[in-house]
Parts: C-alpha cells; sequence; structure tokens
C-alpha cells in the first residue's frame, strides 16, 4: 500500500474505505471492479491504483481495517473487563451498532469476505477470522464469574453457540437490501434475554 493514503484528509480515506466496504458488500471478489469502487469514492481508477497495488492489496487492507476498528470500539466500550457475559455482549453491541453507522457496510462486507471462495483471498481470511475470534473469547471468558450460571454448564461451548447465533442473525440481516441498527439492537436485546432464561442461575435471573 502506498503511504501517501493515510497522508489524505479523513474525508477522503473514508469515502474509499466506505466505497470499498460497499462495492465488496455487494458482490463477489472476482465480481467488484476496481473502476466500480474508484467511482463510488469520486476519484479516478489510475488513482485508486496510486493507493492500493491491486484489488487483492485492497480487500486485505478493508478486512483488516474491519478487525482492527472492531477491536477498538470493543476496547472503549470496555466490553473486555466486564464480569457479566451479557453485559459485555450488550456493550459488544451498542461498539458495533456506533462502527455501523460510521461505516454502513462494514458488517456486509464482513459476513461476505467470512464466506469468499476466491483462494486468493479465503485462507487469509480464514486464519485472521479465527485469530480474532480466539483472542475475543479468551479476553472474554477471563473474568466471568462462573457462578452466575446453572451448574455444570460447559461456559465455552455457550459462548460458542451464542456467538454462532449473532453470527447466524447477522447473515440474515445482511441479505436484506438495508441493514437497520436500531432494528438489530432490539432484535440483539431480545435474544440476550432469551439467553439469559436459559442459562442463568434462577436467582441470576431478571
Amino acid at each position: 500500500m502506498n503511504e501517501k493514503f493515510f497522508s489524505l484528509p479523513e474525508e477522503k480515506r473514508q469515502a474509499i474505505i466506505n466505497a470499498g466496504y460497499r462495492v465488496f458488500s455487494r458482490n463477489s471478489y472476482k465480481n467488484s471492479p476496481m473502476s466500480e469502487i474508484a467511482d463510488a469514492a469520486g476519484i479516478s481508477k489510475p488513482l485508486l491504483f496510486h493507493y492500493f497495488r491491486n484489488k487483492l492489496e485492497l480487500y486485505l487492507f478493508l478486512w483488516d481495517n474491519c478487525a482492527r476498528m472492531t477491536m477498538e470500539y470493543l476496547t472503549r466500550y470496555d466490553c473486555y473487563g466486564q464480569k457479566d457475559l451479557f453485559e459485555s455482549m450488550r456493550r459488544g453491541m451498542q461498539a458495533k451498532l456506533e462502527l455501523m453507522r460510521i461505516y454502513p457496510d462494514m458488517g456486509r462486507f464482513t459476513i461476505r469476505a467470512f464466506y469468499e471462495t476466491d483462494p486468493q483471498i479465503s485462507v487469509a481470511i480464514q486464519e485472521s477470522y479465527h485469530r480474532y475470534f480466539h483472542f475475543k473469547a479468551d479476553c472474554t471468558l477471563l473474568n466471568l464469574d462462573p457462578d452466575q450460571f446453572v451448574p455444570g454448564l460447559d461456559i465455552p461451548m455457550m459462548y460458542r453457540e451464542m456467538y454462532l447465533a449473532s453470527e447466524g442473525y447477522l447473515w440474515e440481516m445482511v441479505q436484506r437490501e438495508r441493514v437497520d441498527p436500531e432494528r438489530m439492537a432490539e432484535d440483539f436485546e431480545k435474544l440476550m434475554e432469551f439467553w439469559k432464561s436459559v442459562y442463568l442461575k434462577r436467582s441470576e435471573k431478571p
């Protein structure tokens, strides 16, 4: 990547990033032309190639930006310092909703990238995803008080089940033409209330 990209004014950088998310989130990697991304960003195609040597470099930059910004916002919302799992999850959702307001197509891009089959990028995406998932799970579970849950519960398995259910919900949402952050927040609150009724000790249940 050309370092001149980072010397651009933030507004122009954001325009290029959001254009990349928009185009890649609506098409496969193979069917996402750089010319369309340049048009969406309001710049010329040669200038886009001046900042990114090729489409692969741009795609992986956008993926890394997803991971970096997500970690930054989860930390900002103190998601990993909570002993209450559901408070941690609620803060995580608030962090992601704020990100979605800044990058409207980031969520769609992330889900599509996860299921991308192009061999140029699928291995890199999967390796990055699994590193992120295990780091996130380790950080989340580190401070949890196990006494809040029903006796004998496999807590890592519970966390994985909830994580996968959340990913499935996101996949369903991104199939729609427009992702509604407020609707997602409402639905996620309902999911958490259901999980509380199943996994918390009776004395811990609302």
